[in-house]
């Protein structure tokens, strides 16, 4: 009778799944909610200054992508380096698109 082996300790590298409640879950979603309120919320005050909005902006974006790598991308659990590599890779990229649109416009 052959041995059954779970995929995921298959290899060298074995991966502990701990078993989440649904609290967690709650707690992500709700926390993800209130940032997205708090930006809309900013923006239609009005009487916010425009750099200070930006701003605020730019940092609930970063905290959103955060927590929504972190959390919900599982990358908070052992074994996600190369998924890691290449979307740190990807964020390079995209940071060097973006620098070199915004030079082509402004400066050129």
């Amino acid at each position: 009778m052959a041995t059954e082996q779970h995929p995921q300790e298959s290899g060298s590298v074995k991966r502990r799944h701990r078993p989440e409640g649904p609290q967690r879950h709650i707690v992500v979603f709700i926390f993800s909610v209130a940032l997205t309120l708090i930006a809309f919320a900013a923006v239609a005050a009005g009487g916010v200054n425009a750099t200070f909005a930006v701003i605020l902006l730019l940092v609930m974006a970063v905290l959103q992508v955060v927590l929504q790598m972190g959390f919900w991308m599982h990358l908070k659990d052992k074994g996600h380096l190369l998924p890691v590599v290449f979307m740190l890779g990807g964020f390079f990229i995209a940071g060097t698109c973006i620098v070199m649109a915004l030079y082509w416009v402004w400066w050129d």
